[in-house]
């Protein structure tokens, strides 16, 4: 088209104009006359010759009626430009409010630089460039042109920040070009995921079981590091890390450390390889058994305190156990924190090695002296000993003669003529007494007190004179059994009425005559010293000799069945007699086993 404001600026007459271009032989029209020379389509590039600087703005003359302006900071980074050079512009409007063409040296690079990258480059091609920064999404990659790399693409597993990209020079491939907006999208992973296609495949037909190789820790978790050989990655285990303790992986290994490692399984069909780090060097176990023979006392730290003892290093990778049972010879421990913490130095004496499981059984008492040594020396029977009472039970109670030694009392032994069913009748947990040495078992770690036994033997001395045959006496019903009735003649002293001499007629059960709180009055048949037994009769309280019967075969039966116990309880109160009441719980002396209190 004419441009008419041109004409009318020049004052020239179109009709005059017209006529002197047709009178050449080769007339032209006017719009091809006046579109001769420069291109001037909005967005296009065209060349220009810098006319002079003013300000922070270089003149341009286009060719175009008058000169365009371009920002010197165009030329950034870039020696300013000079009258008379020679550059290429991007023509971004015709004029301005000032009557200037607007122009943009940068953008016209860009065009360019576009221009040359679609026609070198396309889809699935790989290119090189510069990470310049971060945006939403991703990362712009300079590849001659600003192209955008997502977040997605960067890495086969994402980085922890994309970030530490910027400014480094990488490898991409193009996954799209836009050419309508000048847009160009690049994958780093794709390409990293072709090229450990490739090296897998060569890798996995050349590894092979006890090879070592090198690689790049890639990722670190809770059970262990995955370390890339190069194509594939292979799984490092914590237990194979190190002969010695390691509480986790990342105490030992950094992601993209470089580490040499060996193959240790190869499972080609899963794809997975099993690698090892400890494996580059022999075992400590090797030579245990030789290097710590059993009885030896070594040093060695606390690296572990469990509810059921501590586990202590002797050297890398040898560890052994002390069980909470060996920790001491008579300290009563509930956790091994009592006695040992983390990081402790100690001496302990190996008690067995178990080479195969890689076991060792430590002990710290066995590095001192066993008090249970010396006990018998210390205590003889007969020793008087002063103690607290630190546990009761249904038999007895256990008296603590000194740190971690106890003696047992048996419910026999607190009394000579007390009935007692439990000694909460007459010790309670806590209490200070004074008892009697009665023996001591070294190899079992027992000693059996009495209480009884610091006062004289009252059915020795006091009772037979103060209870005879025939005398009459009154006392208390305390207890009914099938067999017959206990009856309290004084504090702490009992006889047995036997059914049979309950009364004159045939009795089927105490409870028909008497009841437990009844004082009633009886006849004494019967002091057995040996037996610390009084048979007594109440049928026969109020007889006179005259009414005694004639001995006869069932008189004989009767008298003999009122004084004394029941054939099977005459044997279980025999049974707990003697100095340690039959042995009790924890000794076999002649009575009936009991489970033992620990």
């Amino acid at each position: 088209m004419v441009d008419r404001n041109l004409l009318r600026e020049f004052d020239v007459n179109e009709d005059e104009l017209a006529a002197v271009i047709t009178a050449g032989e080769d007339p032209k029209s006017l719009e091809e006359f006046l579109g001769e020379g420069q291109n001037f389509e909005i967005g296009g590039i065209v060349p220009g010759k810098v006319i002079e600087i003013v300000g922070d703005q270089v003149v341009v003359d286009v060719g175009y009626k008058s000169e365009g302006l371009v920002s010197l900071n165009e030329w950034e980074n870039e020696p300013p430009p000079e009258p008379g050079d020679e550059v290429e512009v991007l023509l971004e409007g015709m004029e301005d409010e000032t009557g200037e063409i607007v122009l943009s040296r940068k953008k016209a690079h860009r065009k360019r630089a576009w221009e040359q990258v679609i026609s070198k480059h396309h889809e699935n091609d790989v290119v090189r460039g510069k990470v310049t920064r971060k945006i939403k999404g991703g990362l712009l990659v300079d590849i001659g042109v600003n192209v955008f790399l997502p977040a997605s693409q960067v890495d086969i597993r994402r980085p922890s920040d994309i970030a530490d990209f910027i400014d480094q020079e990488i490898d991409c491939m193009i996954l799209k070009i836009d050419e309508a907006r000048h847009n160009i999208v690049v994958s780093r992973r794709k390409l990293i995921e072709i090229t450990r296609e490739q090296q897998k495949k060569a890798l996995m037909e050349e590894i092979a079981v006890g090879q070592l190789r090198k690689g790049t820790v890639k990722n670190i978790a809770d059970f262990g590091a995955f370390v890339d050989l190069g194509g594939i990655d292979g799984l490092l285990h914590i237990t194979d890390m190190s002969w010695g303790r390691i509480n986790h992986p990342s105490d030992m290994l950094k992601i993209d450390d470089q580490i040499e490692v060996k193959v240790l399984q190869v499972d080609r069909e899963r794809e997975k390889i099993a690698l090892g780090l400890k494996q580059k060097s022999a075992s400590p176990w090797e030579n245990v058994a030789d290097k710590y023979p059993v009885g030896t006392r070594v040093a060695g730290e606390v690296v572990n305190v469990m509810s059921y003892g501590a586990f202590v290093k002797l050297e890398e990778g040898i560890e052994g156990l002390v069980h909470i049972s060996e920790m001491s010879w008579t300290k009563r421990i509930n956790h091994p924190s009592e006695l040992v913490n983390t990081g402790d130095k100690i001496d302990v004496v190996v008690l067995g090695i178990n080479k195969d499981k890689q076991e060792i059984s430590l002990g710290m008492k066995q590095t001192q002296v066993n008090p249970w040594d010396q006990v018998a020396g210390k205590y003889p029977p007969g020793t008087m000993v002063d103690g607290t009472v630190r546990n009761l039970t249904n038999y007895g109670a256990f008296i603590e003669i000194e740190e971690g030694i106890d003696g047992l009392l048996h419910i026999s032994d607190m009394s000579w003529t007390r009935k007692i069913g439990h000694p909460n009748e007459v010790l309670e947990k806590g209490q200070r007494i004074s008892c009697q040495v009665l023996n001591v078992d070294q190899d079992r770690k027992r000693i059996a007190l009495g209480l009884k036994q610091l006062k004289e033997d009252p059915w020795e001395t006091d009772i037979p004179g103060r209870y005879e045959p025939n005398d009459v006496v009154k006392g208390k019903v305390t207890k009914l059994t099938n067999f017959g009735v206990f009856v309290e003649l004084e504090p702490g002293l009992e006889g047995l009425l036997h059914i049979s001499e309950l009364a004159d007629h045939k009795v089927e059960s105490p409870e028909d005559v008497v009841k437990v709180g009844d004082e009633i009055e009886v006849k004494i048949l019967r002091v057995d010293r040996g037996e610390r037994k009084i048979g007594l009769s109440r049928k026969k309280a109020h007889w006179s000799p005259d009414d005694e019967p004639e001995t006869t075969e069932e008189g004989a039966e009767a008298g003999a069945s009122s004084t004394s116990t029941a054939p099977k309880e005459s044997k279980e109160q025999k049974e707990l007699k003697g100095g340690l009441g039959g042995g009790g719980p924890l000794f076999s002396m002649g009575g009936a086993p009991a489970s033992d209190e620990e």
